[in-house]
């Protein structure tokens, strides 16, 4: 074999372990990085574009994944939950040429066909049809859905029968009625499923601290899930804007009947860089486990500014239903032949899925070629969506530079852009309801050990995908200090970074187990307690867990920078229970002994 065959050999060896590598990611990280469009809400223009979706579907079909929300004129597609495919599609009437907003949508599968209905209260919405929605090939199966329903939910029993759920109301219930699968016509009257009862359950009260403020809470988002022969109706509440934003699940014994809540909501995130967990749907993955995706929120350049966020769930031995968002916006894995079930479903809350990779750059030091007024560099490591650093300008070259603070083993990058000075031609900007198509972005990212010669870690100058929150795991950890983004392109707006976030492990000590765990809870009002522990020096944040039952402590609360939590979600008339773990950079501590909290004055 000559020399020039041989070197053709290795280079084409190299290329393809690199390809490989590449297609062969095994992890996720929340917000799920998809095109998500730009507001439909002009009114707010004053603000600036912002990106927006929420109220997330995902069914199973015929072994993709198919997701539809808010506002996004089409849906996206996916055989392995990673790689999502957009496909255009604005649902029309078939006999009008007017818009309609396919609006927290109902997805059913009937047979080997897919339904798609939109919220509305009119009565002249159609449903859709497809046995190919890949190829984007629809038709109506009912004109005109005339009874209509707003957060509308579809759902077929093993034995055939076909139910409608809806409602969205801080005074109406969640309904539901059963429909005749051929011409969509109800089958009796429709009957009251489920309503908030926040004067018992505290996560249902409204407002940012649940405080019960001017509003009374909602209901909404309804989303029917079976197993061992139960039905569990999930529903949204209390509002959302807010991170305590959650779904609660209510269990019966048939689709239409006798629904007793679950005293916790069933998911629940409000603390870490993506706060909420309300308003979504629960599927299964082509191994049988389960999924549930629902609605992040930012709420900053308005109310309606949201995300979607997919966590493991599952049911336990007792058919409690639950979902795992404990480090729910840190890495995971996908689904996998390989995984065992159990993995996704652990017994007692554990981190299912959780790849056990660490955010190495919490609040550490930053540096950056410019910055737009107040829009600080630290705003880029401070672990909230919230907020974000800009630069003066969106030019090439434009970077940011974190500092991990020792020499760290890096396993992946996730980048989160901010909406800074988003504009389109007016053109464009006066019909912008819901997607652009072509839209995308460019960068670099380098790694140093010494902040000094630097080495890529990956090229995007070619990149021709829209990429808000994307997130690169790496086909081998590299061992680096520092972590350079630099702006190749951008697709509207100013360079801009709401979480510049690296993970991997530091590779020093793992932080100390909590000490002096106390839950005092309020006498006068059982739902709220006030949570005190003693810091642990090289932690920077924790997890607390809880529950009704010491071995289902399946809710999670990340608390940064503070020994204290007034938590205000509790069953007033349950005991619970809770746990506390310490965080860093290195990994997590062992968690405390679980402590039994009864009501006031019954400790």
């Amino acid at each position: 074999m000559n020399r020039f065959l041989l070197k053709a050999i290795l280079v084409l060896t190299v290329l393809v372990s690199c390809l490989s590598a590449i297609s062969q990611q095994k992890t996720y990280c929340n917000p799920v990085n998809i095109d998500y469009g730009y507001t439909p809400i002009p009114n707010f223009s004053e603000w600036g574009r912002h990106r927006a979706t929420a109220d997330p579907v995902i069914v199973n079909y015929k072994g993709d994944y198919y997701l539809f929300s808010t506002n996004q004129w089409g849906y996206w597609w996916s055989n392995d939950m990673l790689n999502w495919k957009f496909v255009s599609r604005k649902f029309l009437r078939p006999w009008n040429d007017a818009y309609d907003e396919l609006c927290a949508p109902a997805i059913g599968i009937i047979g080997d066909t897919m339904l798609v209905f939109g919220s509305t209260y009119t009565k002249n919405f159609s449903i859709w049809m497809s046995t190919n929605p890949k190829g984007n090939d629809w038709k109506p199966l009912v004109d005109s859905f005339y009874i209509g329903g707003w957060d509308p939910a579809f759902f077929t029993d093993d034995d055939g029968k076909f139910y409608m759920y809806n409602g969205s109301s801080n005074r109406y219930p969640i309904y539901g009625v059963e429909l005749d699968r051929k011409t969509m016509q109800p089958l009796g009257t429709r009957v009251e499923i489920t309503m908030l009862e926040s004067w018992r359950y505290g996560w249902q009260r409204f407002g940012e601290y649940m405080d019960d403020t001017f509003l009374d809470p909602f209901i909404e988002g309804a989303w029917m899930t079976k197993h061992n022969g139960k039905y569990y109706i999930q529903y949204g509440a209390p509002g959302t804007e807010f991170s305590g934003y959650a779904d609660g699940v209510a269990v019966g014994p048939d689709p239409l009947g006798n629904f007793q809540h679950q005293s916790d909501p069933m998911s629940f995130k409000p603390g870490g860089y993506a706060r909420g967990a309300g308003h979504g749907s629960t599927f299964q993955d082509n191994y049988k486990n389960y999924w549930h995706i629902s609605t992040i929120s930012i709420s900053v350049k308005n109310n309606f500014e949201r995300r979607v966020g997919i966590w493991p769930a599952g049911f336990d031995k007792d058919d409690v239903m639950f979902c795992n968002t404990s480090f729910g916006d840190y890495p995971h894995f996908l689904p996998s032949a390989q995984a065992a079930p159990a993995s996704y479903n652990p017994p007692a809350g554990g981190n299912g899925a959780f790849t056990g990779w660490m955010l190495l750059n919490y609040k550490k030091p930053v540096q950056v070629s410019s910055t737009l007024g107040a829009y600080s560099a630290n705003n880029a490591v401070d672990e909230s969506i919230k907020t974000y650093w800009s630069a003066a300008t969106d030019n090439k070259g434009e970077w940011i530079q974190t500092d991990l603070g020792n020499v760290s083993t890096v396993n992946a990058v996730q980048i989160n852009y901010a909406d800074q000075d988003v504009s389109f031609p007016k053109e464009i900007d006066t019909i912008f309801l819901g997607k652009t198509i072509g839209l995308y972005h460019q960068y670099r990212v380098y790694y140093s050990l010494d902040g000094k010669k630097w080495t890529m870690l990956a090229d995007k100058t070619n990149n021709k995908t829209d990429v808000p929150h994307d997130y690169i795991e790496l086909g081998s950890p590299v061992r680096a200090r520092y972590i350079k983004l630099e702006n190749i392109h951008m697709p509207a707006g100013k360079f801009a970074i709401s979480g510049l976030r690296i993970f991997g492990n530091g590779n020093g000590a793992k932080p100390g187990p909590v000490e002096q765990l106390i839950v005092l809870r309020t006498e006068k009002d059982p739902r709220s307690a006030w949570i005190k522990w003693k810091p642990v020096d090289n932690a920077y944040a924790y997890n607390i867990y809880f529950g009704t039952a010491p071995d289902k402590l399946y809710n999670c609360i990340m608390v940064h920078d503070a020994n204290e939590y007034y938590y205000k979600g509790m069953d007033k008339f349950k005991t619970y229970y809770f746990s506390i773990e310490s965080i860093n950079e290195n990994g997590v501590s062992e968690r405390s002994q679980v402590q039994e909290v009864k009501q006031a004055g019954n400790q």
